[in-house]
């Protein structure tokens, strides 16, 4: 992402981008998780299963403030799944979170509601947690 990158001003555009960008990143995490898991890998496993389980509860708090907001969510069925590789899958997934970070850290910083930057704060910090540790389990239930 860039930083030129013009960002939704108002907070279903917000929403909608940010439920698309957790939609693909819960993909590939999950491609990530299956080739560990075939590799016999119970450590990078377990990591990127963790990172998949915190992108899809991104994905579904957005969702869940989308609709709070009276919007129907856009269908993301046709999300195509991002090309991973195991092998190296920690420098891959360092750059991805620091791009999450970075769209997030942009985010609040908008005139948005109370509630919604709320909901954004709470996943910027779990993006932080992902960019530092590689790992997930960051969101509350």
């Amino acid at each position: 992402m860039s930083d030129r990158e013009q960002l939704p001003q108002d907070a279903a555009g917000v929403l909608e981008a940010s439920r698309a960008r957790e939609k693909a990143q819960a993909l590939y995490y999950r491609v990530l998780a299956a080739q560990a898991s075939v590799a016999g890998n119970v450590s990078a496993t377990e990591r990127l299963s963790e990172l998949h389980a915190d992108e899809q509860h991104h994905l579904s708090r957005l969702t869940a403030r989308l609709l709070e907001l009276g919007h129907a969510p856009r269908d993301l069925s046709a999300i195509p799944a991002p090309a991973g590789e195991l092998d190296g899958w920690e420098a891959g997934t360092r750059e991805r979170e620091a791009d999450e970070v970075r769209w997030y850290e942009r985010l609040v910083g908008l005139a948005l509601d109370e509630a919604t930057v709320a909901v954004l704060q709470e996943i910027l910090e779990a993006e932080r947690h992902h960019a530092r540790e590689l790992g997930g389990k960051w969101m509350s239930a």
